[in-house]
């Protein structure tokens, strides 16, 4: 878990290294996530996204369970110095398929356990 002094973010946040797979030529084609926690989730992209944009993200957090639809909502934009990737924090603004505690379960189970190795 971050402790920075600029993280709004009020719920426990999980180290999630994977890429993104996104469209071809899109802004998510060449992303990949660095966080995720029950509120949002964090990447690096090679696009600067518009604050405010709304995404669709599908979240296959386990293979014995049915991904989570969720709607998230760019928050905040930072060009990360020294490169031309943008750190992105985006919020789940609301979830379309699967509830808030599925989320919970599945990062619990997929993160935490390897948290306390």
């Amino acid at each position: 878990m971050m402790n920075n002094p600029e993280d709004k973010r009020k719920t426990r946040r999980f180290n999630c290294l994977v890429p993104v797979d996104g469209r071809k030529d899109s802004p998510f084609s060449s992303t990949k996530t660095v966080d995720i926690s029950r509120d949002g989730i964090g990447f690096v992209s090679n696009h600067s996204i518009p604050l405010h944009e709304k995404i669709a993200i599908e979240l296959a957090l386990r293979p014995d369970a049915e991904p989570v639809l969720v709607i998230g909502e760019v928050k905040w934009v930072r060009k990360i110095s020294d490169c031309d990737r943008y750190r992105v924090g985006l919020t789940f603004s609301d979830i379309i398929d699967g509830s808030r505690d599925e989320l919970d379960n599945s990062l619990n189970h997929r993160f935490a356990k390897h948290e306390s190795v």
